[in-house]
């Protein structure tokens, strides 16, 4: 069994992505991956190399800033870094700047792809997440995060001249080319996504500049104005609901847990929903592990 791991990043250092350590957390289970390096304004590209792994493969890219609606930038740079896997590989590992995967879920997730790797019916593999908040201390469990998305596909090589699997709006997931969803099997394995948690000052200065992929071009200065008038920080207070996290991290993000350098305290029995329906919802999660209504970008096989 070959599996291609691949990812892209641009200004890793500037918004302080755990590049370094997400790209890490999967090298021991692919045979190679692959870096989308974007045209970053500052040292991401040392950063990458600084990895030192014989598995990394460099492609460079320059995001099109024109394209604003809905991240699209994003799934383009990815399906950029999936062009450029082996054809002969049998899967396909996704891992985002700010996702990173526990060395204690290696085996399951290894032990997945060789029991599907035959069974064609299963054209992608499931995970569930933790959505950390503010602090490496805390998860956010409301029912603003995804549960679960895609994070490894079955190769589908670009060149093969019939449907390709392509990164899925603003890159969370993924679907066939003709909008159709992958067929998937949920595994028994966490992505811990970090991209929540940052220093504020540079939490703020990434949410403002990623704003242009999302706010229409002539409203961002608007917005951009707006946001600066109000603070530099970013007001993590603003959240629906979190829980304590009672897990360990993985051992490659012991440094940057270590280093957590600003207090974010937050009363863990506050909840901030919306409305009833939320509260209501929440409540099934949290009593009975159910999740209805819940936006699913896959359908379970």
């Amino acid at each position: 069994m070959k599996v291609s791991g691949f990812t892209f990043v641009k200004n890793a250092i500037k918004y302080g992505y755990p590049v370094v350590e997400s790209i890490k957390s999967i090298l021991p289970v692919v045979d190679e991956m692959i870096v989308c390096l974007g045209d970053s304004e500052d040292d991401t590209n040392n950063l990458i190399a600084s990895i030192g792994s014989h598995k990394i493969k460099i492609i460079h890219s320059v995001w099109d800033d024109s394209l604003r609606e809905g991240g699209k930038v994003l799934a383009v740079e990815t399906d950029k870094a999936i062009a450029a896997t082996a054809d002969d590989s049998d899967w396909l590992f996704y891992i985002q700047a700010d996702e990173v995967v526990h060395e204690q879920y290696h085996k399951t997730i290894i032990d997945a792809m060789q029991q599907y790797k035959v069974d064609k019916r299963v054209e992608g593999l499931l995970f569930n997440y933790h959505h950390f908040y503010g602090s490496y201390k805390y998860i956010g469990d409301g029912r603003s995060w995804y549960s679960k998305e895609i994070r490894i596909i079955r190769n589908n090589p670009q060149d093969a001249g019939h449907k390709k699997i392509k990164s899925y709006r603003d890159a969370q997931g993924f679907r066939w080319e003709d909008d159709h969803k992958l067929n998937v099997k949920i595994i028994d394995a966490y992505i811990y996504h970090y991209g929540w948690v940052r220093n504020p000052l540079t939490m703020q200065k990434k949410y403002k500049d990623f704003g242009k992929h999302w706010v229409k071009e002539e409203d961002y200065n608007t917005w951009s104005k707006e946001l600066d008038s109000k603070t530099d920080k970013f007001d993590y207070s603003n959240i629906d609901s979190v829980t304590l996290f009672k897990g360990t991290h993985p051992a490659v993000m012991k440094e940057l847990v270590a280093n957590e350098d600003w207090n974010f305290d937050i009363d863990i029995n506050r909840k901030n929903f919306k409305n009833t329906k939320h509260r209501v919802l929440y409540f099934l999660w949290q009593t009975f592990g159910w999740r209805p209504f819940e936006y699913s970008n896959y359908k379970r096989v």
